[in-house]
């Protein structure tokens, strides 16, 4: 039952949010791509904050070592955006100073540098190529995070994969901005992404095996999971933070945000009485 429920939310996280970022892009919601970040960023920072961690710490494992696993797991994640970051900038040179690591190795990668590849209009098969790998390893990632959350709580499982899914339409969006400036039509753009976005089903199922398998050490999956979720918030919502924006603007990023925790708060407490 468990295993099903993974590969359920472990699919709708990762497909389902292809289908959603496509319509976005090529809808006429596409100049909402700001606010949806906000709204992934509250979501992520509520699911973290207020189910994974408290999830972890009431387990018998001891504040001072879940702690420490929260503090190398932030760490972590911005090393390996750091290292995406370097390696982006080969394939965007153009463009590498607005661009922050979006196809990161395991989970921290954004959404909102999708605007800024419209200057190359020869993006090589290659820059395509090196976008899709650190989406399937990112999906991989967020397969194990949704199926460590499963595993602990349905509930909780739940709502990661929604928190999952939230945060990726931005990052699809991005994704899908890419390749549609190669050759790719808008249809193979799509299949393409959503083929990566698959490969979180089979992070779920190897998730799966190995949290069953070192069952003791869920609580620490938990934590690393909620790093994870929190890096990918802060790092994608501090650097629109920090612009200048007017207050209108300002004023409808601090309401989204607040949307996106509002729907946290709100699954669980559906998610709740229907237990």
């Amino acid at each position: 039952m468990t295993l099903l429920a993974i590969l359920v939310g472990t699919l709708v996280a990762g497909i389902g949010s292809v289908w959603v970022a496509a319509w976005l892009s090529f809808g006429i919601l596409s100049r909402y791509t700001q606010h949806m970040l906000s709204l992934a960023a509250g979501a992520l920072m509520a699911t973290s904050f207020l189910h994974l961690l408290p999830e972890a710490f009431e387990s018998e494992a001891g504040a001072h070592q879940l702690f420490l696993t929260l503090l190398l797991g932030l760490v972590f994640f911005f090393l390996l955006d750091k290292a995406e970051l370097w390696h982006h900038g080969h394939e965007h040179s153009h463009d590498h100073g607005h661009d922050h690591g979006h196809d990161h190795g395991h989970h921290a990668h954004h959404g909102h540098e999708h605007a800024s590849h419209g200057a190359d209009s020869d993006e090589s098969p290659r820059g395509q190529w090196a976008v899709l790998a650190g989406d399937s390893v990112h999906c991989f990632g967020d397969g194990i995070l949704i199926a460590s959350a499963f595993i602990a709580d349905m509930r909780l499982g739940v709502i990661a994969a929604l928190a999952v899914l939230a945060h990726e339409v931005p990052h699809h969006m991005g994704d899908l901005a890419v390749l549609r400036q190669g050759s790719s039509s808008r249809r193979a753009a799509i299949v393409k992404v959503s083929m990566a976005g698959a490969i979180t089903a089979f992070g779920g199922a190897v998730g799966y095996v190995l949290v069953d398998a070192l069952h003791d050490w869920l609580p620490f999956f938990l934590v690393v999971a909620s790093s994870s979720f929190v890096y990918v918030a802060l790092a994608d919502l501090i650097p629109q933070l920090q612009k200048r924006l007017s207050a209108r603007e300002t004023a409808a990023q601090i309401f989204w945000l607040g949307v996106g925790m509002g729907m946290v708060v709100l699954i669980s407490a559906v998610a709740g009485h229907s237990h």
